[in-house]
């Protein structure tokens, strides 16, 4: 068994908000964390590209990219602020970081970990959509299986 003064302690977390409930406990998990820790917490939201097109259901005209991605922009980076807000009020180091659009949430979150030097990832364990993870996959089970560091999974 390893003496516990030498265990490695986490000491960068990000955690993933997607505005789901799960997302939420993640949120509160990984607060906690770095109050414990003292370990800085990267709050992350990463902008999925849509797999369908839009239309409207009255004139079947599309409805712009460019104006679901400037939306979802301002909802992602209030969700960062908001968390990054709180964590600064707790008397935690926070960063708030929204990717680009992307395929793959999960190479999102998991590139965003490598280069930010994360020692911890922290997701929910289901997110906005339960219909959507059983056509793509769960997001949390996909960077379970392919982070370079540990992942906490909240329920």
């Amino acid at each position: 068994m390893a003496d516990r003064g030498t265990e490695p302690r986490p000491s960068r977390i990000l955690v993933a908000v997607d505005g789901s409930e799960y997302a939420k406990k993640a949120v509160n998990l990984g607060l906690a964390l770095c109050k414990v820790l003292t370990a800085e917490l990267i709050v992350f939201h990463a902008i999925p590209v849509p797999r369908y097109s839009f239309t409207q259901a009255d004139s079947g005209a599309s409805f712009p990219l460019a104006q679901y991605f400037a939306s979802a922009r301002q909802e992602a980076q209030g969700l960062v602020d908001a968390v990054v807000t709180l964590a600064k009020g707790r008397g935690i180091g926070a960063t708030g970081l929204v990717a680009e659009p992307t395929y793959s949430v999960v190479e999102a979150i998991i590139h965003a970990a490598v280069v930010h030097n994360v020692d911890l990832i922290i997701v929910g364990s289901r997110g906005l959509s339960g219909f959507k993870k059983l056509l793509l996959g769960s997001v949390s089970a996909g960077v379970v299986n392919h982070a370079h560091c540990s992942v906490l999974v909240a329920r």
